[in-house]
């Protein structure tokens, strides 16, 4: 069977930054459209899989020798990461922004429990520490804009399917990374996840052209920022460094997002914000710091 080995030109905590930034770049852009969260969604990541496609290596795909098992379970990947994005929107309709972030947080824990399950990772007591101590500043950061209410419970736990569903999407990209190209498993899932949306968006009669052009740059910036230089980048990361710690990277959106709407936006910063911001920041430079001592090692062993 062949691999496809890792062949990134940058250190690899470097991509994880601009892919986390790109991510968090989302939140604005959503906050200055009124489309329909759901078609904006689909053609996100249609738009993406196109834009993508000249980049796909088909030449390897005749050597690569993936059968049928490997194909379904790119396929389940699509499938997962289409039912996480209809299950997460689904939820903010319910419960506020802050409890959703929270509940989101606890996908690291998810996929670090999946790992050792799936590839017998273990993971020391001190990035254990590390980890925890991002997320309680994740807690803390939405800490005054949580709401307890039984359409919030609802939104809540609408939210808890749609982390456990992204991180078994992460699982199952580092599963299958090894043996597609990175280029064309995005592509595939990216279309995969626009063809669930877009099943969705049939079922509830929702228009699939009737948009100004504003709304096409809208869905054309979406695709490119936060898909490509975002998603794509996590899924190109998989083989390196694993879906935890992606997943731990992906804590640091909310955290940007708060900086960049304070910069954009003009919104303020508040003291829970402020604290947990920097909490969640300094969990998650102890992990990376730990993390990148490993990858260190196991890229030098005889240094």
């Amino acid at each position: 069977m062949e691999e496809y080995k890792s062949s990134l030109t940058l250190y690899p905590y470097v991509l994880l930054f601009i892919a986390i930034l790109s991510v968090s770049v989302s939140s604005i852009m959503i906050k200055s459209s009124d489309t329909p969260t759901a078609i904006a969604g689909m053609y996100r990541l249609y738009l993406s899989a196109i834009i993508m496609l000249p980049f796909v290596p088909w030449k390897s795909l005749r050597s690569s020798k993936l059968d049928s098992k490997d194909w379904s379970t790119v396929f389940l990947a699509g499938l997962l990461l289409g039912l996480h994005f209809l299950f997460w929107m689904e939820s903010l309709v319910f419960t506020s922004v802050a409890s959703s972030m929270v509940i989101l947080a606890l996908q690291p824990l998810f996929v670090m429990i999946g790992s050792y399950f799936m590839f017998r990772e273990r993971a020391s007591l001190l990035t254990v520490i590390c980890l925890i101590a991002a997320l309680l500043g994740s807690v803390i950061i939405a800490w005054g804009d949580i709401g307890v209410s039984r359409e919030a419970l609802i939104g809540d736990g609408l939210s808890l399917i749609g982390t456990i569903l992204l991180s078994a999407y992460m699982l199952i990209g580092q599963k299958v990374s090894p043996k597609i190209n990175a280029n064309l498993y995005s592509v595939a899932v990216f279309f995969i996840g626009g063809s669930v949306l877009l099943v969705y968006n049939l079922l509830n009669n929702l228009s699939l052209t009737r948009y100004n052009t504003s709304d096409w740059t809208y869905f054309l910036l979406l695709a490119i920022v936060p898909t490509i230089f975002g998603q794509y980048v996590f899924n190109l990361l998989l083989k390196s460094i694993g879906a935890t710690t992606v997943s731990v990277g992906i804590i640091g959106e909310p955290v940007l997002a708060i900086l960049l709407a304070y910069l954009f936006l003009g919104e303020t910063i508040s003291i829970f914000q402020f604290v947990g911001g920097l909490i969640t920041l300094l969990g998650m430079l102890m992990y990376f710091w730990l993390q990148s001592l490993q990858y260190s090692i196991a890229k030098h062993p005889s240094d």
